[in-house]
């Protein structure tokens, strides 16, 4: 599992291996597409519109495919509504102000399955365009006890995606890995992501990550999401320019 754990320096690569990044419009997405992209990676990204309540993020979306200069930016539509189960996709209350400090008690902002049928969309997307690199933007520090945001989930990932496609059975035959999921956020606390963003670059002011934002994109500063975002802005000593969307 490339990248994950870490976020240091990257290692020279070819400078036409393109890459698929997952593009919420979220913060920890912003910087891992900033990071594939100092990397050199040409990046196909892909967001996905999937019945969720706070879908202002693909607006975010689409300023940060336009700042970083992806080759393709895809918008998938997949109702993930036709499930429920999740207050992020359902008429059901978002959570505000929760105790952050237990990640054993999985909240009803869980999304079933949703990091994996949303890497598998991606997986697609990668194969049929020659790409071997895939990354989103888990974290298992500063997060909210999602299991599909866990080391375990990306490195199972990485191996199913080199048994279950074309590309990588061809190459496991050659004796090669052809696919890389890259998580290069998933050690670092909230507070050491805004940092490597603002090493990065990242237009923070172009990213969003509140779970019931008003229709404006103004965050509601309780949801489990802004505490965490506000926590490590706070401990990184900044400002978080998104919130003059108040």
């Amino acid at each position: 599992m490339s990248g994950s754990g870490t976020a240091d320096a990257p290692e020279p690569i070819a400078a036409d291996e393109p890459a698929v990044v997952l593009l919420s419009g979220g913060l920890d997405s912003a910087v891992v597409l900033a990071w594939m992209r100092r990397r050199g990676h040409p990046v196909v990204a892909i967001s996905f519109d999937y019945g969720q309540r706070h879908r202002f993020e693909l607006s975010c979306a689409a300023r940060l495919a336009e700042i970083h200069g992806v080759r393709e930016h895809r918008i998938v539509p997949i109702d993930l509504r036709a499930f429920g189960g999740s207050a992020l996709t359902d008429d059901v209350e978002v959570p505000k102000d929760r105790e952050l400090d237990d990640a054993s008690a999985i909240p009803v902002t869980y999304v079933p399955a949703r990091n994996t049928v949303f890497l598998s969309l991606a997986l697609a997307l990668a194969e049929a365009r020659g790409a071997r690199h895939l990354a989103i933007g888990v974290n298992a520090v500063d997060y909210s006890g999602y299991p599909d945001c866990r080391p375990e989930f990306i490195a199972a990932f990485e191996r199913l995606a080199n048994l279950a496609t074309r590309d990588g059975v061809v190459d496991a035959a050659q004796g090669r890995r052809h696919f890389q999921l890259h998580a290069p956020l998933a050690s670092l606390s909230k507070a050491g992501i805004v940092r490597l963003g603002l090493e990065l670059g990242v237009d923070f002011a172009s990213t969003t990550s509140c779970y019931d934002p008003t229709p404006t994109g103004a965050p509601c500063r309780r949801c489990d999401a802004c505490r965490l975002r506000a926590k490590g802005f706070d401990e990184a000593g900044v400002e978080d320019p998104a919130l003059r969307r108040d």
